[in-house]
Order: structure tokens, then C-alpha cells, then sequence
């Protein structure tokens, strides 16, 4: 695939969208009757996660990318008022994966899709996984960065993650972080993220996840209640019997530093995939926002895509 595509694609500007009612936001880049692919994120991130990436792969697979904030995150509506996610309490791993696979699919009707192909990172990829293995027909390909499957708790946990559950929700609810400026926000991610990120990275992220206040400040737009730990959580041998199920090609793109590697869990999760290409990049858990892997993360996909029709 020739390099002037994706040197070319970085001027392509994205598209705000309103999806699922009001409900959810997302970001667009490329013609709107190009076929679509939709990108889900990770947690605590937002559609910026994709500002990098979906420009270059626009223009050289010639689709659509619409990216979506999943519900609490980014300028999507929070969880109404006495509802809550479900979370888990390892941070890396906090979300509802259920109710997320129903944001993806709110996000498809809005569209107009019945089947989709889906870009997903870290926790976006466990939402992605567990949609594809529930609603085969519903997904056509699987593009996975730095995450495969989800973060899971032995069975004889169970009491335990559920007393963590029970206790932290009937604690009060935290205050969204305020900051004196941009450059503050971004410097507490960087020094705060469960994985290592730098400034130039988490820009984008940061810029799409703060609102101004009236005194001046910056506040933080992400639902308090993402921080909750879950009431329970899959076991792993209930999310190696979904990762089994997925039946969509997979193409799986880690970075050498990020999340999975050759830990147990991880060569399981990939073993029981019935058709996963692995590439491992040079690069952290988001290699594919990290300026100088980017380009080679767009290279694959446009090279493993791009043989064969992208719809």
C-alpha cells in the first residue's frame, strides 16, 4: 500500500455526531456512503482515541470511521440517576461490557447498519469480543488493539468481588477532577494512567474529556461512577467459551510493551480464537494514538484489510 495514502490522509478533519437519540456522541471521518466501521475505545477514553489512526485509514481503505463515546465517557450522556455500571475494580478493566454492547448496537441503528466491522481498543476490544461472540451476524470483522477478551475473576472470587461491589455503592460519589488548565489535566493523566502514556499521546484524549467552568478552571466530563468496582465479573473460562464463539475474522495488534505479551491469559485468549492474524508492534497500549507508532499500526491494518474488500 503506498505511503503517500496515509501521508495524505492526516489533513482529513472529523465529523461530530449525535447518535442513539442524543444519547451518544461520536466522532466521523470520511464520505458518509462509504461503508463503516465503527471504533470503540478504551475505558476512560473517548472517540479521540481514534484522531490519529482513522484519518490514515479512511483515505487508504476508503470507509467511514465513526467512533463513539461509550455511555459516561467523553461527551456522551451519563447512566441516568440511581442506575450504575456494573464495573469491575481493576482500573484498566472498568466498565459494563452488557450495557456498552448495547451502546454499539444503538449506535448501528442510528446508522442504519446491520452488520458492522469494528476497531477496538484495550477495553473497546473486550466489548467488541463479547458482541461478536453473542450476535455473529452482526459483525463482520474484528480489528483488536492491546486487548483480547476481558479481565475476568476465578469463580471462588466470587464472594469477594461481590462484597467489594455491595460496599463501594453505597459510598458517595466523588467529584469529577478540576484542573487550572489543559496542561494540568493532561499532566495528571500522564501521571496518573494505569498504563504509561505521554503528553503528546494523551493530548487528544484529555482535550475531548474536559469542560470548561465558570471560574476558569477545566473539569472532567467522565461519570464518577466509572470508578466503582462491579458486583461480579466473568470467569475465565466463561470468557474463553465467548472467545470461542467469535466466528468474524480477527486481526489482533499489540504493542511490545502493552497489556498482553506472553502472559498465560493472554496466549489462552489468543489460542481460543478460531481466526486471529497477531501482528506486535513497537509501541505501548495505545500505540495506535502514539505518534511515532501510528503510522506502522495503519500500515498493518490497511495491508491485512486492503486485500480484500473493507466493507
Amino acid at each position: 500500500m503506498p505511503q503517500s495514502s496515509f501521508t495524505a490522509a492526516r489533513a482529513v478533519a472529523a465529523q461530530p455526531l449525535t447518535l442513539a437519540q442524543g444519547r451518544l456522541a461520536a466522532l466521523s471521518w470520511g464520505r458518509t456512503n462509504a461503508p463503516t466501521w465503527l471504533a470503540l475505545h478504551g475505558w476512560l477514553d473517548n472517540a479521540a482515541s481514534f484522531s490519529r489512526l482513522a484519518p490514515r485509514l479512511v483515505e487508504a481503505l476508503d470507509i467511514r470511521i465513526v467512533a463513539v463515546d461509550f455511555r459516561g465517557h467523553g461527551h456522551s450522556s451519563h447512566a441516568p440517576v440511581g442506575a450504575d455500571y456494573a464495573l469491575c475494580d481493576y482500573a484498566l478493566w472498568d466498565y459494563a461490557l452488557w450495557d456498552y454492547c448495547n451502546d454499539v448496537l444503538d449506535a448501528m441503528e442510528s446508522l442504519g447498519l446491520e452488520q458492522a466491522s469494528l476497531l477496538a481498543h484495550s477495553m473497546g476490544a473486550a466489548v467488541a469480543c463479547l458482541l461478536a461472540a453473542a450476535l455473529p451476524e452482526r459483525v463482520e470483522r474484528l480489528t483488536l488493539i492491546d486487548g483480547l477478551g476481558a479481565l475476568n475473576t476465578p469463580v471462588e472470587e466470587t464472594a469477594s468481588q461481590l462484597r467489594k461491589g455491595l460496599n463501594a455503592y453505597r459510598r458517595p460519589l466523588s467529584r469529577a477532577p478540576r484542573y487550572p488548565d489543559i496542561e494540568s489535566a493532561v499532566a495528571a493523566r500522564v501521571a496518573g494512567g494505569v498504563t504509561p502514556v505521554d503528553s503528546i499521546t494523551a493530548t487528544p484524549l484529555v482535550e475531548r474529556n474536559t469542560q470548561p467552568t465558570a471560574d476558569g478552571h477545566v473539569q472532567m466530563r467522565t461519570d464518577s461512577r466509572l470508578l466503582k468496582p462491579s458486583l461480579v465479573r466473568f470467569t475465565p473460562e466463561q470468557v474463553l467459551a465467548l472467545l470461542a464463539e467469535i466466528s468474524a475474522p480477527v486481526l489482533l495488534i499489540e504493542g511490545e510493551q502493552g497489556i498482553l505479551g506472553e502472559r498465560d491469559w493472554a496466549a489462552q485468549a489468543r489460542q481460543a480464537v478460531n481466526a486471529l492474524t497477531r501482528h506486535v508492534l513497537s509501541g505501548g497500549h495505545h500505540l495506535h494514538l502514539e505518534p511515532r507508532a501510528v503510522e506502522k499500526v495503519a500500515l498493518v491494518i490497511g495491508g491485512h484489510w486492503g486485500k480484500a474488500d473493507p466493507a
